[in-house]
């Protein structure tokens, strides 16, 4: 069959759609992906035919004034034309990705939407996604968090309000449901089972493990000696001023512990004291890197988190924006990791955490849990079936 992606150009987003394409042309597909062109190289490595997707920010700022649906809107056109050419199967879009979704409902050709993380969409009596709270664990702090969903359901509303103007302009017809974005024939969701609560589930949604790719890199090596080896892998999106990885390095420099740091190819704005026992390098390879580290300490993405956690390695979590406060709250829950509040953020938090994650073998012991879990199944493999399913 004949597969059309779509993505979001970052690489929380962009490295799962790329998993999923490559599951999806083992099994002897024609896949094309839309995302932004500095894929374009890894993508036809994998195989699939490319389209450079137009790269408009999710979220408005000062210098980019452009609301999200009205930067959806302008990229429908685009991507609908995509569409007609290529003449899809089935369109699979990430979750920040709508214009694939718009433009295979306008052709009539059915649609799945890839969530690369944890589930976005709440319950009745949860924590609001993204504010980084455990779940109750008694009926009293279901009943205060419940008094808190009215709040919730009128920013759900706001949204399903902005979507269908978008779909007005569009000529599509208005959706009375909420979360109108994500597909109700088929939601990939992209994280362990053990990181989600336990819930009913959305008609059509599956969670279906991570979906891990990387771009090809060449192996560095960790700083030799012995003592356990930690790992700083920062955002590749947020902290430009490098907080989290100076505190670490700083923090961790009389620590009985080995440590490799990377600044993924973000600017790196004055010198940074690299102590004796560790190494700092411009990039590196989770995939090659983590089986080899004790701890990982990152702002708490998914992909890393969800990298680490298939490796084997319990994480320190030190959320900054976006979906990195309901991550790290999922890890500490889970017994896999140790958060750090952003306010906290120092070479002393740095220190104390790090050796609280290492001093509880539990939290390693979990972390094998999960490595062991994703090892016994495929889940882009997985998640093409799905899609398979979907076309048929």
């Amino acid at each position: 069959m004949r597969v059309l992606l779509g993505a979001f150009g970052d690489p929380g987003h962009a490295f799962p759609m790329l998993a999923l394409g490559r599951a999806l042309r083992a099994r002897g597909h024609e896949v094309t992906i839309e995302t932004w062109s500095r894929w374009e190289p890894d993508a036809r490595r994998e195989g699939l035919a490319f389209a450079a997707a137009p790269e408009y920010h999710v979220f408005p700022t000062r210098e980019r004034p452009l609301k999200p649906y009205e930067a959806v809107l302008r990229a429908t056109g685009t991507t609908r034309e995509l569409v007609r050419r290529v003449a899809p199967d089935v369109v699979v879009h990430d979750v920040l990705t709508l214009a694939p979704a718009l433009a295979a409902e306008l052709e009539e050709i059915p649609t799945a939407t890839l969530i690369p993380h944890v589930d976005p969409r709440g319950a009745p009596g949860a924590p609001p996604y993204s504010l980084g709270a455990r779940p109750p664990r008694t009926a009293a702090g279901s009943a205060l968090w419940r008094a808190l969903d009215p709040l919730t359901a009128r920013g759900v509303e706001q949204g399903r309000r902005e979507l269908n103007e978008t779909r007005r302009r569009l000529g599509l017809p208005a959706l009375t449901r909420p979360h109108g974005g994500i597909s109700e024939r088929l939601a990939l969701v992209a994280t362990f089972p053990q990181l989600e609560p336990a819930r009913a589930r959305a008609p059509g949604t599956h969670v279906v493990g991570p979906l891990l790719w990387e771009p090809a890199t060449e192996p560095v090596e960790p700083p030799p000696g012995e003592g356990p080896l930690v790992l700083i892998a920062p955002s590749t999106s947020q902290d430009p001023e490098h907080r989290l990885l100076r505190a670490s390095l700083a923090g961790l420099r009389e620590a009985p512990v080995r440590v490799l740091a990377t600044w993924n190819r973000r600017p790196l704005e004055g010198p940074v004291d690299v102590p004796r026992r560790a190494r700092l390098v411009e990039w590196l390879s989770y995939e090659r890197t983590m089986p080899r580290c004790d701890l990982v300490v990152c702002h708490a993405g998914h992909g890393t988190v969800a990298r680490a956690l298939s490796s084997g390695c319990a994480v320190v979590c030190a959320p900054v924006a976006g979906d990195m406060n309901e991550n790290a709250a999922r890890v500490d829950w889970a017994g896999v990791g140790v958060r750090i509040p952003r306010r906290l953020v120092g070479p002393r938090a740095v220190r104390l955490a790090v050796g609280r994650a290492l001093g509880d073998p539990g939290l390693r012991r979990r972390a094998g849990e999960l490595a062991a879990w994703v090892a016994a199944r495929d889940p882009a493999d997985r998640a093409a079936e799905l899609v398979e399913g979907l076309a048929r």
